[in-house]
């Protein structure tokens, strides 16, 4: 259910999810209670992050054999390794997925899982880095909405979650397309946005190079254009005015109007300021946050990145 912001409480953030087919905030209440997905686009968000430590932001569960759902940590305890508590790595069937197509232990809930159809993808960001990726049929929308891409092009359908991975990484061999992008090279790339062409060019040069390398192999490919999110729309747009955010989100206190979304970088402005700001609300995963209409940021001196 998507829900507004809350007006107060503290809370665990679990981060930004597309899971609904919006940018949520997705919030683990204390001391319990059911995860918040709280829509953030149009919306003024007033917080206080606590600084300090990292608490674990739960596991995912198998809802039935095609889907899988967020399960908050139910001690909100300390972050171990991976983001996790101790209790809730040992739980989470979904973390032997990254290793499925390698060997190893495959639960039967995550063999049922990658047994569905999946679609191998390319997604080009701001900076003209482009990477191949993999979603199940039911996140074929949503693991791309999160990615933070400009631009996105299915490429092909495989029958299973083992069959799409061996072809990712043949993609990965023979054109050198990364797996990952770090978020902070996203975040850098937008806030320096100054022209869609760059990217354009980079994304239908490693689709044309990923088709031939498809016909070399014989396989078919299923070529179809990711259309962006309209949530996203000014933030992609290369002539809007804006600067990088001058605070850490992770401390302090933040009052943000939130514009525009693309994964999880925001376009933000403050109370008495004009300039957009480019900030990552994906920082805020594993920190503790309390909700309030009367946290406001620290003011700002920047200049304008398009100055």
């Amino acid at each position: 259910m998507n829900q507004a912001l809350p007006t107060g409480g503290t809370y665990v953030c679990h981060g930004i999810t597309w899971a609904h087919g919006d940018p949520r905030l997705l919030l683990a209440p204390l001391p319990d209670g059911p995860l918040v997905y709280a829509g953030i686009t149009g919306q003024r968000l007033g917080y206080r992050a606590s600084g300090t430590g990292r608490w674990c932001t739960g596991r995912y569960r198998f809802a039935d054999r095609v889907r899988v759902e967020a399960v908050a940590c139910p001690d909100r305890a300390p972050a171990e390794a991976g983001g996790q508590c101790g209790g809730c790595t040992s739980r989470d069937e979904f973390r032997f997925a990254h290793h499925f197509h390698s060997g190893g232990h495959v639960p039967d809930a995550l063999a049922a899982y990658m047994a569905q159809p999946h679609w191998l993808y390319l997604a080009t960001f701001a900076d003209g880095t482009t990477k191949v990726g993999t979603a199940a049929e039911p996140r074929k929308r949503s693991r791309l909405d999160e990615q933070g891409a400009l631009m996105a092009t299915y490429l092909a359908k495989s029958p299973d979650g083992r069959a799409v991975r061996f072809v990712e990484d043949a993609l990965t061999r023979h054109l050198g397309l990364t797996q990952t992008v770090r978020a902070t090279a996203k975040l850098t790339a937008l806030a320096e946005l100054r022209d869609l062409g760059p990217a354009r060019t980079a994304h239908e040069r490693h689709l044309a190079q990923a088709t031939e390398t498809f016909t070399a192999m014989s396989m078919p490919t299923t070529v179809e254009p990711w259309t962006p999110p309209g949530e996203g729309d000014l933030l992609r747009a290369p002539g809007t005015e804006r600067a990088r955010y001058p605070h850490d989100p992770r401390e302090g206190e933040h009052g943000l109007k939130v514009l525009s979304c693309v994964g999880s970088q925001v376009l933000a402005t403050l109370e008495g300021d004009d300039l957009p700001y480019v900030l990552d609300l994906g920082v805020l995963k594993g920190h503790r946050i309390t909700l309030g209409s009367e946290f406001t940021s620290p003011t700002a001196a920047v200049q304008s990145a398009l100055f």
